[in-house]
């Protein structure tokens, strides 16, 4: 007798379950996403205690009609992938046909839909049909899925708390909101609103919704194209930093996606303007042919490989660097007096100029008057004229210094407020572009050593360091192989220190043979930080007036005046309303 059989198909689909339904996120994705299929401008998700009770999800989208309404939950039944051509050509969000199988075999499931001329009720139970019947002709689906995993216990056990499997809904439902603005998106847990967007196609006004104006207002428009891609969206100004990668928001031809490559890309590009563990708001959808994107790699269908990433990367980098470099990125000290905020005529106060930026007061009505309207894009993030003509090579107005304290802060003033530079940010970023400029030169100046440096390293160590021996000589160190597991270098290009010479060769040797992931590019940054910092003044060293004049001077020369090479800000202000505004010479 054969011991091989075919699996039973309630069997097969919580097999299936395992992979496609791993926490309650899982389940209001897929049904989110054939909502978003089935061309709905409305969706609403209900949930009861996060969804382990239950999620309801309605739509006014083209609905069912009887046939399709029973076939939709049979193993691998879709609309959207009918052969080969269609696998390679994906336009929809869903295509496998393994979700609402896979839902129905471990809950209880009601599924009530119509398009228009008729309208059915279905009921299942662990995967078996238990009722089908007449609904009522109200366009649209509505699936109401209780007791998650009642028939099996032992997966019920691994759902982490509520908090945590709301929180993984809020964030997916966030993502989903940037991603369809256009989409009315309403999210309730408990009867608590948490998410309710107009579904106007605004997308800075989502963002809103999400991060809050103060965000909202930081937030700068990008767009961009090549032959393969087309990229639009929105970054945030540095300081609009958070702890965790989730704030990065990447969408392929609008579906959420997880690439590592891209927020690889993203947080290399911004690691010049921010500390390496935080990481900018960024919301981008990516638009190409569906050919050059392979979103068949994960039953999620969130993880993607793409086919040129090359030419991504390079439009991608050059897009950020050139807006990034556009703006002006002294963090202002914002003295906020208002907790609620209204889109009414938002208008722009000539006094409250962040240099080169408006800041945004909104006023405050009667709650029985204030009706959101849609955000005034222009007005929320505007880049203004300066009143004076500035040379275009400095991006700070000249400052004159008043005064050091704690020996790391210089004080100083202009006409538009006070600033509060970190003496040893600004020498880094002075110091930083300096080298960087000496190092790419291709006709390196260098000086022979009296004495010769030995650096003697594990095996391991000296293996790496010996395959990189020509990018040494590129950077003016004329290294040779002394002995084993020892290298002497016998000339240093002139901007190292002569009496920092023996460290700073170390250190050179030191990154290379740990820098992760090596790239020459990715060394030579790191490689210039390093030195820079090393070369400069530091906190708690005294300084002349003087010497924080010429050191300030220096700083508005810079290409990136505004942060240090490992991200940290170098100015910071406070406008001269805000001033007048704290000590109460302003009132209103």
């Amino acid at each position: 007798m054969s011991k091989i059989k075919v699996m039973d198909e309630v069997l097969a689909n919580k097999i299936a379950a395992g992979e496609v339904i791993e926490k309650m996120m899982n389940i209001v994705k897929e049904l989110v996403e054939n909502s978003i299929d089935a061309s709905s401008d409305e969706i609403k998700i209900e949930l009861i205690d996060s969804g382990t009770k239950m999620v309801k999800i309605s739509d006014n989208g083209i609905g069912m009609d009887r046939d399709d309404a029973e076939l939709s939950f049979s193993r691998h039944a879709t609309s959207k992938c009918k052969d080969l051509h269609d696998l390679f050509n994906i336009n929809s969000l869903g295509f496998r046909g393994e979700a609402l199988p896979s839902i129905a075999s471990i809950s209880k499931v009601t599924l009530k839909t119509s398009n228009g001329d008729v309208g059915t009720l279905v009921k299942i139970e662990g995967g078996k049909v238990i009722e089908v019947s007449s609904s009522d002709l109200q366009k649209g689906t509505t699936i109401t899925v209780e007791d998650v995993f009642y028939n099996t216990p032992v997966r019920l056990k691994y759902i982490k708390n509520l908090y945590s499997e709301l929180a993984n809904i809020v964030e997916y439902i966030n993502k989903m909101a940037l991603s369809y603005p256009n989409i009315k998106f309403t999210l309730i847990n408990n009867d608590k609103v948490l998410l309710d967007t107009a579904g106007d196609g605004n997308l800075l006004k989502v963002i809103y919704e999400i991060y809050g104006g103060s965000v909202a207002k930081r937030m700068v428009e990008v767009s961009d194209s090549n032959d393969d891609y087309h990229i639009s969206g929105y970054i945030s100004y540095p300081e609009n930093q958070r702890a965790s990668r989730n704030s990065i928001t990447t969408l392929i031809n609008g579906r959420v996606i997880r690439n590592n490559d891209l927020v690889r890309i993203i947080t290399d590009i911004y690691h010049l303007y921010m500390p390496k563990d935080k990481f900018p708001i960024i919301v981008l959808n990516i638009e190409t042919d569906p050919i050059l994107v392979d979103v068949n790699v994960h039953p999620t269908k969130m993880d993607v490989k793409f086919s040129k990433m090359d030419t991504l990367k390079e439009l991608l980098t050059e897009m950020i660097n050139s807006k990034l470099k556009e703006l002006t990125m002294i963090p202002d000290i914002s003295i906020k007096t208002r907790t609620d905020i209204s889109f009414d005529e938002v208008e722009d106060d000539p006094n409250e100029i962040s240099y080169q930026e408006t800041t945004i007061t909104f006023d405050v009505e009667e709650e029985s008057t204030v009706e959101k309207k849609a955000i005034n894009e222009e007005k929320v993030v505007k880049q203004i004229e300066m009143e004076e003509i500035v040379p275009e090579e400095y991006k700070i107005k000249e400052m004159i210094p008043r005064g050091i304290v704690y020996k790391t802060y210089i004080i100083a003033e202009n006409s538009d407020g006070m600033y509060i530079i970190d003496q040893h940010a600004a020498a880094e970023r002075v110091n930083y572009e300096k080298c960087m400029k000496k190092v790419l030169n291709s006709e390196i100046e260098r000086v022979d050593m009296l004495i010769p440096v030995r650096v003697e390293l594990p095996k391991n160590e000296f293996l790496i360091v010996r395959e990189h021996l020509d990018l040494l000589d590129e950077l003016g160190l004329l290294t040779e192989e002394f002995d084993e597991n020892t290298f002497v270098v016998r000339t240093h290009p002139t901007w190292i220190r002569g009496d920092l010479e023996k460290g700073d060769i170390e250190k050179i040797f030191e990154v290379i043979a740990h820098h992760e992931d090596f790239s020459k590019e990715k060394f030579v940054d790191h490689f210039v930080a390093t030195m820079a910092c090393r070369m400069s003044i530091k906190a708690n060293d005294y300084i002349t007036l003087e010497e924080a004049e010429f050191l300030l001077n220096e700083l508005r020369k810079c290409e990136n005046p505004f942060n240090c090479p490992h991200g940290r800000p170098t100015i910071i202000t406070y406008t001269k309303y805000e001033l007048e505004k704290m000590f109460k010479r302003i009132m209103n």
